[in-house]
């Protein structure tokens, strides 16, 4: 899996299979095994729903951690039910400035690091040290900030996955989602990525679990020879 994820050279690759009406799940960066990824969890949904013709508007999916994650199709959209990772503060925002090349008013983290800035434009002018942020200890680190036109927006640059900036990332909103959420005092919110791509996502806090949602369409069919 790890080969074929390397050979793709895509952000994630998501591996799955069927197992007593649910299914079991893994994601691979080019580089490493990740425990949890959320666009390609919905990629998957959208495949089980629309190429394996399996009917209904539910898909159980089971990770390598135990974890158990659903995703709901409602109307056009794919709405994930992850698990909630508040980031909890860091103090070392020294570091982080270096790496990133613009100071953050605040650095927390979870599994990844967040640094948060004052406004979109902050965010859209990061151009961040590749090298050092692989020196960090965290494998992803997610800028954010309120945003213009959505509730809030970000980016998210993990090299050390071999994924220089990733376009779009349902998994870091697991951290993205509790904090905003109780900075704007809000259960449901619009988020948008702000990478060369984008892409919007649709928020909400449900306390331990958290609701990532999004569309899907099938660009690709193929075969891989092994």
């Amino acid at each position: 899996m790890q080969n074929i994820a390397m050979e793709n050279n895509l952000s994630e690759t998501a591996f799955f299979l069927e197992d007593s009406g649910s299914f079991q799940i893994r994601w691979f960066t080019p580089k490493a095994e990740l425990d949890l990824a959320g666009h390609p969890t919905l990629a998957t949904a959208h495949i089980i729903f629309n190429e394996f013709n399996l009917g209904g508007k539910e898909v159980i999916f089971k990770t390598k951690l135990g974890d158990t994650l659903k995703v709901i199709l409602k109307d056009n959209l794919y709405l994930m039910d992850f698990p909630s990772r508040l980031p909890q503060p860091l103090q070392d925002i020294d570091t982080f400035h270096d790496a990133l090349g613009k100071k953050p008013k605040k650095v927390l983290a979870h599994r990844d690091a967040i640094a948060v800035y004052d406004d979109e434009d902050d965010i859209k002018s990061i151009y961040p040290d590749m090298e050092k942020l692989k020196e960090l200890e965290y494998p992803a680190v997610v800028v954010t900030a309120i945003g213009d036109k959505a509730d809030f927006v970000s980016r998210n640059f993990a090299p050390k996955l071999g994924i220089p900036e990733d376009p779009v990332t349902g998994s870091a909103h697991c951290e993205l989602i509790p904090y905003w959420s109780k900075i704007l005092n809000k259960k449901e919110m619009l988020a948008y990525q702000l990478s060369e791509r984008g892409g919007k996502i649709h928020c909400i806090d449900n306390n331990d679990r958290v609701s990532i949602g999004g569309e899907a369409i099938t660009f690709l069919r193929g075969e891989i020879n092994l």
